[in-house]
């Protein structure tokens, strides 16, 4: 069966202004940049989409937005996991009213004592059970404290409509055993561009990439030269990847991703509070490292 995610993904950045609003004309600026890539869609609500901070009617307007401005044949899969199963349903089926191509699904994590396997199981089969949008598991154990192993990812698997997963855990041997435990037809993403090159010799289909916000070219070039067989050059532009991704990541986290933006010809916004752009001299060590990366 052809894989319905396969490809390089941003999840894409929300735009604010010094005011603290959601910059709706930069997220049309960004997509229509972007557009001229070869990614082969966008994550909308992201955790670099600063979801958290969004309330609902932003979340629906900045989902219908991106929509309508992406490119044909560019696919929309929309962040919608919520603290309740409820919540979580609600989003999804406006979301798939919108018109996305999937929902990305972040497990519970607030009273994260009680989130055993078998709540998450019958927390992901009941959002499944009552929505049309095909759904995608989101492991990204450093913003939950939880991480869903192989085990329970094969299990989920199972149901018609969980259709793959994005797993940020940047563990290249959980990666092959949750591919080794679903079906051909399960879509695995890597979430950490710093292992792209080892997730698809693995076999994953593709990855949502923060570097893909700043780097679409070089992410999506990462991919081929490992489906081409040209494991030595892909290994050289993973390499010089590496740093360019940890400082928009790790390092310097959202604003710092936001500040990249800005200096490559998009428009990155401000971060919203309590989040704050990065200080000068944060700044000038980023632009230092894009400048080493060949991005700048």
């Amino acid at each position: 069966m052809e894989k319905l995610f396969t490809g390089i993904y941003p999840p894409i950045i929300t735009p604010f202004t010094a005011d603290g609003n959601v910059d709706y004309e930069a997220i049309k600026f960004n997509i229509k940049k972007w557009n001229d890539s070869e990614l082969s869609g966008y994550i909308v609500l992201g955790s670099n989409g600063e979801y958290i901070y969004l309330d609902y009617e932003e979340k629906l307007k900045i989902i219908r937005l991106v929509v309508e401005n992406a490119a044909d044949g560019k696919k929309v899969i929309a962040g919608t996991g919520c603290e309740s199963t409820k919540e979580t349903i609600r989003l999804s089926r406006e979301a798939g009213a919108l018109g996305v191509n999937g929902v990305l699904v972040i497990n519970p994590f607030y009273y994260g004592g009680a989130m055993t396997g078998s709540i998450l199981l019958n927390h992901y089969r009941q959002v499944a059970d009552n929505i049309e949008a095909p759904l995608l598991l989101y492991n990204v154990p450093k913003f939950t404290g939880i991480n869903m192993d192989a085990s329970l990812v094969a299990q989920l698997s199972e149901h018609p409509n969980i259709v793959g997963i994005k797993d940020s855990t940047g563990n290249v041997a959980q990666l092959g055993e949750i591919i080794s435990q679903t079906g051909e037809d399960f879509n695995v993403l890597v979430g950490t561009a710093s292992v792209l090159s080892s997730a698809i010799a693995l076999g994953a289909v593709g990855g949502i990439l923060a570097l893909a916000n700043i780097a679409p070219d070089h992410s999506v070039e990462i991919m081929k030269l490992v489906k081409a067989g040209k494991y030595e050059q892909a290994r050289q532009l993973q390499l010089r990847m590496i740093p360019v991704n940890k400082v928009v990541t790790a390092t310097y986290g959202i604003a710092g991703l936001k500040c990249a933006l800005n200096h490559l010809g998009y428009r990155g916004g401000f971060p919203r509070l309590p989040l704050k752009p990065l200080d000068k001299e944060k700044e000038i060590a980023l632009l230092d490292i894009l400048q080493k990366g060949g991005l700048l």
